[in-house]
C-alpha cells in the first residue's frame, strides 16, 4: 500500500514583495498530523509562509503543496480543509461572538450546535451575545481560535496562537489547537523551549532563508537564539 502524501511539501519556495525577497528557496516536507514550528525575528518570512500555505499569496517560484494539492493551481481544493489563525482575528467587531461564528458556520455548512459547543469549551458562552468590540484581547483570541477550528480542518496554520492568552485561557484552547488535536500544524513562535516541545520539525528563518530545517529534538535553543542576533 502506498504511503499517504505528505501534508505539506515545499521545494525551493520563493516569494517576493517587489524587490524584497520574503521567502528564499525554502524546502521541507511535513508528515500528516505532524507539527512544524517556525522560528525567526520579525520580518523573517514566518507570516508570509503561513499566507502562502493558506492560499492567500501566490509563490513566485518553487513548489508548494498542501494535502497533496499544488498551490496556487489547486488551492480551491484545500481552502476548506485549512484553519488559519493570524494576528488579525478575522472577526466582525460589530457582531456578537455567536453571530460571528454562525456566519462562518454558514460559509462552511456547519451546524450551529458546533458553534455552541466551541463557545462553551473556550469559556465564552456567557458573553456570546456581546459585540466583539467589547471583548478583551484574550477573549478575541479565544473567539478567533473557535473560528479557525469551526469547520474541523485537517491543517492548522497558527501565527503565535497563544498571544494575549493568560495561562487559564491557554489551557482552554489547547485541546482545539494543540498537538493533541491530531491535526497537521504549522506554528510560528518566539518561544524556543515551548515551541520545540510541541513540534516534530523545526524551521529557522532569517531574511526569508531557511537557516535550519531539522527534527525538533535535534535543535538547540542556542541555534534559535542566533536567529535573532
Amino acid at each position: 500500500m502506498a504511503a499517504p502524501p505528505a501534508a505539506i511539501e515545499l521545494d525551493g519556495l520563493t516569494r517576493r514583495y517587489g524587490e524584497r525577497v520574503a521567502l528564499d528557496d525554502v524546502t521541507l516536507t511535513l508528515a500528516p498530523a505532524a507539527t512544524l514550528v517556525v522560528f525567526g525575528p520579525n520580518g523573517a518570512g514566518k507570516s508570509t509562509l503561513l499566507r502562502v500555505l493558506a492560499t492567500l499569496l501566490r509563490p513566485h517560484s518553487g513548489v508548494a503543496r498542501v494535502l497533496g494539492r499544488a498551490l496556487p493551481e489547486e488551492g480551491w481544493a484545500v481552502r476548506g480543509r485549512i484553519g488559519l489563525l493570524t494576528h488579525e482575528p478575522l472577526l466582525y467587531r460589530d457582531l456578537s461572538g455567536r453571530e460571528n461564528l454562525r456566519f462562518h458556520a454558514r460559509l462552511h455548512g456547519v451546524g450551529f450546535d458546533r458553534v455552541e459547543n466551541l463557545l462553551e469549551r473556550v469559556g465564552l458562552r456567557v458573553r456570546a451575545d456581546d459585540r466583539v468590540h467589547t471583548y478583551s484581547r484574550g477573549m478575541v483570541q479565544r473567539l478567533a481560535v473557535c473560528r479557525a477550528v469551526l469547520h474541523d480542518p485537517e491543517v492548522l496554520l497558527l501565527d503565535e496562537p497563544r498571544a494575549n492568552l493568560d495561562p487559564a485561557a491557554a489551557d482552554l484552547v489547547e485541546p482545539l489547537i494543540g498537538a493533541a488535536s491530531g491535526r497537521t500544524r504549522v506554528v510560528t513562535s518566539h518561544d524556543p523551549a515551548g515551541g520545540l516541545v510541541e513540534a516534530d520539525l523545526a524551521l529557522g528563518l532569517r531574511g526569508g532563508r531557511a537557516v535550519f530545517v531539522e527534527p525538533a529534538d535535534r535543535v538547540r535553543t542556542a541555534e534559535i537564539g542566533a536567529l535573532y542576533r
